[in-house]
């Protein structure tokens, strides 16, 4: 029987899917980033299971456009396991007034795992923590209001019986070995090195 992984977010799990992949070279559209990662290992580790994995995340998303496109590209798609990593952006933009404040992104969380789970009652759920790397003061600065959105993902998680992944202590823990530039050059958007922190993190939380 077929396990469809479904990988849900915004730049980071998008991370350049949809680029043409090299001449030779092909890892089903799930581009080089986490989501690759973790394809890439399951694949190598259980080589007998039939897999399907898919990377839907896509650059800018907030909260907001995950449920807007959330039949076409969650429920129509009968994930068996569905990993949702979103936050970032719904500060960052912000500065736009184009975000969504931490009462409303929660609200809208809660919303599209109970239908989630209305229409998967034995899906499998992987809530990843929102995080920033501590590598310029945009980040800095950005900090406050992202643990705001980092608490409703914990609290979501634990409500809906989903395998939490604590990324920011990840990342803090991290930079104390290297640089925060190391694993993230702009305090957002992972280097191969956190990409790969991130996918070893969600391997624990959700084997396979």
């Amino acid at each position: 029987m077929k396990t469809t992984i479904l990988f849900q977010g915004d730049s980071i799990t998008d991370c350049g899917r949809a680029a043409a992949p090299a001449a030779g070279y092909s890892n089903g559209g799930m581009g080089p980033g986490y989501a690759g990662l973790v394809m890439a290992r399951t694949m190598r580790d259980h080589p007998a299971r039939d897999w399907n994995f898919l990377n839907r995340g896509i650059s800018g998303n907030r909260i907001v456009d995950l449920y807007a496109r959330w039949r076409v590209d969650c429920i129509n798609l009968e994930p068996d396991v569905l990993s949702i990593l979103i936050g970032v952006n719904d500060v960052w933009h912000e500065k736009n007034s184009n975000g969504v404040e931490a009462p409303r992104f929660e609200r809208f969380y809660r919303e599209l795992l109970t239908w989630t789970k209305a229409e998967r009652p034995a899906i499998r759920l992987v809530v990843l923590e929102p995080f920033l790397c501590m590598s310029n003061d945009a980040a800095t600065e950005m900090l406050p209001e992202v643990v705001k959105r980092a608490e409703v993902a914990k609290a979501v998680a634990q409500d809906f019986g989903a395998a939490f992944v604590p990324l920011q202590r990840l990342f803090d823990e991290a930079s104390r070995q290297a640089p925060p530039a190391h694993w993230s050059a702009d305090g957002v958007h992972p280097t191969a090195a956190g990409h790969q922190l991130i996918a070893d993190a969600w391997l624990a939380a959700m084997p396979l």
